[in-house]
């Protein structure tokens, strides 16, 4: 469903009751861009990436063709970059209970004194229920994967959805919102073509084996179209590559 004709913003529905909101930008090499947020809707919605601060009222008009925003209880990020919550207080400013949801490091070092809101810091492994529908979503600590010590995702449970951001970062503006095709490719001819936006160190596996214990069906990228399938072999194949 396209939300804004002028920007192509658009909402797809990739697992049940998550939702993809994603912007396509088109780069003059003719290949282009992505930036996705993720809506997951329950009694306490929460939005995984607020976008660019510039990108606020597109993304404000998407959500709100499926839920009214300021229902809104907690808007998650992997770590602190624009595209991840550059719009952060445009989200605490019209939904009133929404809280910023981040690692305990995110929380102490920048988003307390970023934010309009104290945010709800969660501990590697802990647990946040978003209502009756079942959605119920998991911190999960991976500091400096691929960048920024803060650095963590969420999964879903009910859903088996890992809200994993940077990761598998691919181009393309006109992408489908959600594929079974390799994005494993593509996102490691990015980090060839950009070797230093991903922070290669000994405790990478380890990272993505905890990822992949999670034994996601669903990757939701930040860039690109999500993943269907079997996501704790691709994240396995990451490590692969990363230690190549």
């Amino acid at each position: 469903m396209i939300t804004n004709p002028r920007t192509g913003t658009n909402v797809h529905e990739i697992a049940q009751g998550i939702y993809r909101i994603s912007t396509p930008i088109d780069f003059p090499d003719g290949q282009g861009f992505s930036f996705n947020q993720y809506l997951v809707v329950d009694d306490e919605p929460l939005l995984f990436h607020t976008g660019l601060r510039q990108m606020f009222p597109t993304v404000r008009e998407a959500v709100a063709r499926v839920i009214d925003p300021a229902r809104l209880r907690w808007v998650g990020f992997s770590h602190f970059e624009a595209d991840e919550c550059g719009a952060l207080n445009d989200w605490l400013g019209v939904a009133p209970q929404a809280q910023a949801v981040c690692s305990q490091i995110g929380a102490t070092v920048s988003v307390n004194d970023f934010a309009l809101r104290p945010a709800r810091p969660l501990q590697d492994g802990e647990h946040l229920a978003l209502g009756a529908g079942g959605k119920r979503v998991r911190w999960l600590d991976a500091p400096n994967l691929p960048h920024n010590w803060e650095c963590g995702y969420l999964f879903e449970s009910s859903t088996r959805t890992l809200l994993c951001g940077d990761l598998f970062t691919h181009a393309g503006h006109d992408v489908p919102p959600l594929t079974e095709a390799d994005v494993l490719g593509p996102a490691e001819a990015m980090r060839q073509a950009m070797p230093d936006s991903v922070a290669v160190d000994r405790r990478a596996r380890r990272l993505l084996e905890k990822l992949a214990a999670t034994e996601p069906r669903t990757l939701a990228l930040m860039h690109g179209s999500s993943y269907s399938g079997d996501g704790g072999q691709l994240l396995r194949a990451l490590a692969d590559a990363l230690d190549a």
